[in-house]
C-alpha cells in the first residue's frame, strides 16, 4: 500500500494552496488561527467564494456541477484549507444533504436544490435529534401526516447546529408507527420560513447559541419535498451519517490546532515542561495515526478496492483528539485561561485594557481557550455518541 502522494497530486496541492492563499480573506483567516468567533457573514462569505470557483461542493461529481475530484484530491483540498486558516465548510448542505439528494432525489429536486447549495447562497440545517432521541435516533417522534398533496408536521428537533441561520432544514419525521421503528421514518426537506416553525436558541457554556430547538406546529410541507420513498428515510439517514462521521474526524484541523498548541506552550513559557511535552508528543502521535488511517482509506479508494467502512472509527478518534488538544491548550495557559469574557472572542484580548490586557487572562491567545474547551465537550456525543459507535464498530468491523 503506497501512502505517498504522486507528482500529479503534489501539483494539485500546490494549485489549491496558491488559490486559497490568494482568495481567503485575511481577516477571516486571522480569526480562525486565533480561534475567534466567526459570524454568519464570515462563514457564508467564504462559502460563496468557494461557490464561485465551483469548489464548495468539492466532493461532488461533475454530473452535478462539482469538480469531480477523487478521494485524494478531496483530502488535499481539505488539508490546504485548514492549514491556511479557512473556516470549516458548514457541512449540512454540500457535504450531507446534497449527496442524499443526488443519490435518492428526483431530477426535479436535484435541479431545484443543488444549485443553491453549490453557490453557498442557501444555508441548510439538520433536523435529526430530538429530546430523548439522539443516539437512539430510531425512537424519534416528530410526526408528518400526509394530507392530500402535502405533509403536516408537528413535533420538535433539538441540538440543531446553527439552526438560527437556516433557510432550509432536512428532517427525519415519523410517517408510520407500524413495524420496526426504523421502517416508519421519512426524509423531508422543509423551508424554515414556513408558518408554524419556531427556532429557540440554546445558550451553551461557551456563551454561544450554536445549537437550537426547532418546533413544528402544523407546518405544511409540499409532498414533492419528500426525498425518495415514504417510510424509507432510515436508509437515507444512514447514508448521510457516514458522511457526517467522516467529516467529524477532521484530521486536518487537528494538525493545524496541534501547531497552535505548540505556539501557546512556547508563549506561556511551559514548552520545556517535560510532562506537558510528553502529552503533546502523545497527541501528535495519535494525530499522525489518524492521518494514516485516513490515507489508507484513500489509497484503497484510489486503487479501486473496497475500503473498510470505518466512519465510526474516524469519528471516535477524531472527536477524542479534538477534546485532548483543547484540554492541553488549557493546561498550557494555566489559570489565565479560566476566566471567560465573551467580548474577548471578538477583541482578541482578555482583561482590563487599562492594565495592558494582562489581567485576568494574560496574552490574547488565552482569550478563546475556555470557550473552545467548553464547546469541545460535545464532540464525543454528536453524530452518534462514541459509546454507541464502539458497539457499531464491534458488530460491523470486528464481527463480534
Amino acid at each position: 500500500m503506497d501512502l505517498s502522494f504522486t507528482p500529479e497530486e503534489l501539483g494539485f496541492r500546490h494549485e489549491v494552496r496558491q488559490w486559497v492563499g490568494s482568495h481567503l480573506p485575511p481577516e477571516i483567516s486571522r480569526k480562525v488561527h486565533q480561534a475567534q468567533r466567526l459570524t454568519r457573514d464570515d462563514m457564508q462569505r467564504w462559502a460563496r467564494i468557494l461557490g464561485q470557483k465551483g469548489w464548495l461542493g468539492y466532493g461532488w461529481p461533475k454530473a452535478f456541477g462539482g469538480p469531480g475530484w477523487n478521494a485524494v484530491q478531496r483530502h488535499l483540498f481539505e488539508e490546504e484549507c485548514a492549514l491556511a486558516g479557512a473556516p470549516r465548510i458548514v457541512p449540512f448542505g454540500p457535504v450531507m444533504v446534497a449527496p442524499v439528494i443526488m443519490a435518492f432525489g428526483t431530477p426535479e429536486q436535484q435541479r431545484r436544490f443543488l444549485p443553491g447549495i453549490a453557490s453557498g447562497e442557501v444555508w441548510w440545517s439538520q433536523g435529526y435529534s430530538e429530546p430523548g432521541s439522539g443516539s437512539d435516533l430510531a425512537s424519534l417522534k416528530c410526526r408528518a401526516e400526509r394530507v392530500g398533496d402535502k405533509y403536516v408536521v408537528n413535533g420538535q428537533k433539538t441540538w440543531t447546529t446553527l439552526g438560527q441561520y437556516g433557510d432550509w432544514i432536512f428532517c427525519l419525521v415519523r410517517t408510520s408507527t407500524e413495524g420496526k421503528p426504523q421502517t416508519g421514518i421519512s426524509f423531508l426537506l422543509i423551508d424554515m420560513k414556513s408558518p408554524g416553525i419556531t427556532v429557540r436558541p440554546i445558550m451553551l457554556m461557551d456563551g454561544e447559541p450554536e445549537v437550537n430547538e426547532v418546533w413544528f406546529d402544523d407546518v405544511e410541507v409540499p409532498a414533492e419535498n419528500l426525498v425518495g420513498e415514504e417510510n424509507k428515510g432510515w436508509t437515507y439517514a444512514k447514508y448521510l451519517l457516514a458522511h457526517e462521521r467522516t467529516n467529524i474526524a477532521d484530521v486536518n484541523r487537528a494538525k493545524r490546532e496541534l501547531e497552535r498548541l505548540k505556539r501557546i506552550a512556547k508563549a506561556e513559557g511551559v514548552w520545556d515542561d517535560l510532562r506537558l511535552r510528553d502529552q503533546i508528543a502523545l497527541l501528535e502521535v495519535d494525530i499522525v495515526a489518524l492521518e494514516m488511517m485516513v490515507l489508507r482509506v484513500l489509497s484503497a479508494e484510489k486503487s479501486g478496492k473496497q475500503s473498510l467502512d470505518i466512519a465510526g472509527l474516524l469519528k471516535i478518534r477524531g472527536s477524542e483528539i479534538q477534546q485532548r488538544y483543547a484540554e492541553l491548550m488549557m493546561l498550557a495557559g494555566g489559570p489565565f485561561t479560566v476566566p471567560f469574557i465573551h467580548e474577548a472572542m471578538d477583541a482578541g484580548w482578555q482583561g482590563d485594557q487599562a492594565l495592558g490586557g494582562l489581567f485576568p487572562g494574560g496574552d490574547w491567545h488565552n482569550a478563546p481557550l475556555a470557550g473552545t474547551y467548553f464547546n469541545m465537550r460535545k464532540t464525543t456525543i454528536y453524530g452518534g455518541s462514541n459509546e454507541v459507535q464502539r458497539n457499531i464498530v464491534a458488530q460491523t468491523v470486528l464481527g463480534s
